[in-house]
């Protein structure tokens, strides 16, 4: 499993950013694929979490109504639209991969086995 994050820059308070993770090596099924990030100086965080089989997700209450995760089954990437971008959002975001995950621990680092190499955001005016 190769994952690959990209999409990320620099952008003003206030703006849109959509993030990307394939996998290079192989289809998502079976896969639950998150987004984390981690700020400055700042633990890795939980940002958002997506399903393969089914589509469902769970998003950080920090970016609810802000981000959203989604997937596109023909061309086997994750995206993460975010909108409303703040200054605190500032940070490395990795897309993550598990194929024996539970919902319950979709927060958790330690749950995945898998990670992309991270892609800058910058929120900055």
């Amino acid at each position: 499993v190769q994952l690959q994050a990209s999409g990320g820059g620099l952008v003003q308070p206030g703006g849109s950013l959509r993030l990307t993770c394939v996998n290079s090596a192989r289809t998502f099924r079976g896969y639950t694929i998150s987004w984390f990030r981690q700020p400055p100086g700042k633990e890795r965080e939980f940002v958002a979490a997506i399903k393969w089989s089914g589509g469902n997700t769970d998003h950080a209450d920090s970016v609810k109504g802000r981000f959203t995760i989604s997937r596109d089954i023909n061309k086997n990437t994750v995206y993460l639209q975010m909108n409303s971008l703040q200054h605190e959002d500032t940070a490395v975001y990795y897309c993550a991969g598990s194929t024996t995950i539970i919902r319950s621990s979709w927060a958790r680092t330690e749950s995945y086995a898998y990670w992309g190499q991270g892609t800058q955001v910058t929120v900055s005016s």
